[in-house]
């Protein structure tokens, strides 16, 4: 029972941690960081022959199809090869040669004023050689030396000299390697010379010591020279064909087996268990930096569950995409194959978050993208570049969407720049000419075309799955051929006049303050929606008929306007509109009073029962800037239609007016909505009422013309 127990409280904390919030992003990221280290480090091509280099093969291995690939072991040898004869270059000092000319006779020149010293003896003379002598030399030879003529001298020094000057002249100079070999040469030249023994040593102790290289290793020069050799060797391309034996059981597996085999998808290395956590240290990283910017900038996304998920479905999502290009081989053109890592659509990565989420978003996502696509291409940063650069064009070409083919021009962005960078890139790395222009030509279109297709397809799903309002959406909405819009100019015609002029102010108003004048225009599209339940209660729809409230009560007028917003949430949401179009339809009156049929009950209240509250609507007050500039729009547009004279002037003090009045009321306590956008958004209704209600030249009607004309004609006659 004890165990029975302990397991159900185990069972129950369990529970209890799964629903924790903090739970599920630990469990949400820790999966993240798996798949995404996968994704960069490891292969997926599965291992058939489990082979290494020096083991014995174990059985006989046939190529199950033909292939051509590039040999990277027999082109490295052979490169290494070419650059191993380019010999070491070395950079000549001609004054070295001089230089030591001039040290030996500064030597001579010393012993013979020894030599010649009147005031000293022999044993002084060899006293003073040894001090003199930047070299040690037998005392024999010393002595011997101290008793010599200093006639005899010139000639040594003459030899010596020349000597010294054959040694500086010859081939390839003197170098620290060959020094010593010099040095005895030039002692088997004095020696024959064949002069006393005491001058030759003396001699060959001066070219032992002033001797040295005129010659120094230039490695920079020398290892250019190898690399234009290395270059000069193409790659090394080999074919196997199909039924070809690569190893034979008991052979010695070796660098050019493990090729072919690899070549053919038969084999891979064992799992680089260092690449790999190196690649999880980069991973965790770079998910670090992304959240770390998404708590600083976007608080709103990283406290959102939901919008974090979809983050990193569209991550993953499009870098398996990508993984599986990458993997692509192209056999009869393995340097083609090579290059699909230009084909990933980091571009629709970029595009979905900037549409879904925030485009300042989907530029740090891209760039912490391009990195992983190097890491999973074996750190080629090429295929970063042309990836992060692809990905912002895309985010750049959707960050202010106005029609749904808007996606579809963004594509063809990214196919244009993405071409251009890959030539770039190609004439960088000295790709052949016919290479450059293939790949960035097609794997550039390829990309982009991959790009807006992604996008495109996947949008509608990740709107419906995660609840989120794209531009793409609002612009479908704002169709008006939808049934909704459509029911709206059929059934109140008037209302559907009034909801595009709304619509105009809302956009305006929202460009002016900075809110999203797209779900401003479309909210106005459908904010009235609801009226078409009774649409004749309405002015805008009572044309040269009866007004129904002069047969009602106050009472059941202000019921019959305030269902209208109910009504159209219920529509909305029986349609399937998106929740912040709801809200827009749900707060548009707000809890404003409606004044009118307040002060009629007023008036005709004789026990004072009338109370304010149940003439207001039911609210909520606006709790977004758009919805409150669509409260606004549709007070504004109401209040000037029904103007007698709509001049400019009368135009700006009613909307002032109105502002105020919503403002003292507290309708926009909740909107977010300070007092300078206020003063915009009255600007912005003044500069659209103002171009609508503009003043008109009255026209004379057809008969004034006849009658015009008829009389100018008697008149001429």
């Amino acid at each position: 029972m004890g165990l029975r127990a302990a397991a159900g409280r185990l069972g129950r904390a369990f529970l209890g941690m799964a629903h924790s919030e903090k739970f599920r992003r630990a469990a949400a990221a820790l999966i993240l960081f798996v798949l995404l280290t996968v994704l960069a480090g490891v292969e997926f091509i599965p291992e058939q022959v489990n082979l290494e280099e020096n083991q014995v093969a174990p059985r006989t291995v046939k190529a199950p199809r033909t292939v051509t690939f590039v040999d990277k072991v027999k082109t490295e040898r052979m490169r290494e090869e070419a650059a191993a004869k380019v010999p070491p270059q070395y950079d000549y000092d001609p004054q070295v040669g001089t230089a030591v000319q001039n040290d030996v006779e500064s030597l001579m020149d010393d012993v013979r004023e020894i030599l010649t010293n009147p005031q000293l003896d022999a044993a002084q003379r060899a006293a003073r050689l040894k001090e003199a002598l930047p070299f040690t030399l037998p005392d024999a030879a010393v002595q011997a030396l101290a008793r010599s003529y200093p006639e005899t001298l010139e000639t040594v020094r003459q030899g010596t000299l020349r000597v010294v000057a054959e040694i500086y002249i010859r081939p390839g100079g003197i170098t620290g390697e060959n020094l010593a070999e010099v040095k005895q040469e030039a002692a088997k030249k004095v020696a024959g010379f064949r002069w006393a023994h005491h001058f030759t040593v003396l001699a060959q102790g001066a070219l032992n010591h002033y001797l040295r290289p005129n010659a120094y290793y230039d490695a920079e020069k020398t290892e250019q020279l190898r690399a234009a050799a290395r270059d000069v060797i193409p790659p090394q391309m080999v074919t196997v064909h199909k039924d070809e034996i690569i190893i034979r059981e008991g052979d010695i597996v070796t660098a050019e087996h493990l090729a072919k085999l690899q070549a053919l998808g038969l084999a891979r290395p064992p799992l680089p268990f260092r690449s790999i956590a190196g690649t999880a240290l980069l991973v965790a990283l770079l998910m670090g930096v992304v959240y770390l910017y998404l708590r600083r900038q976007h608080r709103e996304i990283a406290g959102n569950e939901k919008l974090l998920y979809l983050l990193a479905l569209v991550v993953i999502t499009v870098l398996a995409f990508s993984k599986m290009l990458v993997a692509i081989r192209v056999g009869q053109w393995p340097e083609f194959g090579d290059l699909m890592g230009y084909a990933a659509p980091l571009a629709a990565a970029g595009m979905l978050v900037a549409i879904l989420l925030d485009p300042r978003l989907a530029v740090v996502v891209v760039a912490a993208m391009s990195i992983l696509l190097a890491m999973m291409t074996e750190n080629d940063f090429r295929f970063a570049l042309v990836g992060f650069v692809g990905g912002f064009t895309g985010v750049y070409s959707v960050s202010r969407l106005s029609q749904r083919a808007d996606l579809v021009r963004a594509g063809a962005y990214v196919a244009v720049v993405n071409a251009v960078v890959i030539f770039g890139v190609g004439l960088l790395t000295q790709a052949s000419w016919v290479l450059t222009v293939t790949s960035s030509l097609a794997l550039g279109i390829a990309n982009g075309v991959l790009s807006s297709i992604l996008t495109n397809g996947s949008l509608p799903f990740l709107e419906h799955a995660f609840g989120i309002t794209s531009a793409v959406r609002l612009l479908e909405l704002g169709n008006p051929g939808q049934p909704l819009l459509q029911k709206l100019l059929m059934e109140a015609p008037g209302t559907y006049h009034h909801s595009l002029i709304v619509a105009n102010l809302a956009e305006a108003a929202a460009q002016a303050v900075g809110a999203d004048a797209l779900l401003a225009r479309v909210g106005s599209y459908y904010h009235d929606i609801g009226k078409v339940k009774r649409p004749y209660f309405f002015i805008e729809n009572q044309v040269g008929g009866e007004n129904p409230h002069d047969k009602i009560s106050p009472a059941l007028s202000v019921l019959i306007l305030t269902s209208h917003v109910k009504d159209g949430v219920e529509m909305a949401r029986e349609h399937k509109l998106p929740e912040p179009v709801v809200e827009i339809i749900e707060q548009h009156h707000g809890t404003s009073l409606i004044t009118f049929f307040y002060h009629k009950a007023l008036e005709g209240d004789a026990k004072d029962s009338v109370r304010e509250e149940d003439f207001r609507y039911d609210g909520p007050v606006p709790r977004s800037r758009e919805a409150a500039i669509v409260m606004l729009a549709d007070a504004v547009e109401a209040a000037v239609r029904a103007l007698n004279d709509p001049a400019p002037g009368k135009i700006e003090g009613l909307v002032r007016k109105l502002i105020k009045e919503k403002l003292a009321d507290g309708q926009l306590d909740e909107s977010d909505l300070n007092f300078k956008d206020l003063d915009r958004i009255a600007g912005a209704f003044v500069r659209v009422l103002t171009g609508i209600f503009h003043s008109r030249i009255e026209y004379p009607d057809m008969k004034e013309i006849e009658r015009r004309r008829k009389a100018h004609g008697r008149g001429r006659a």
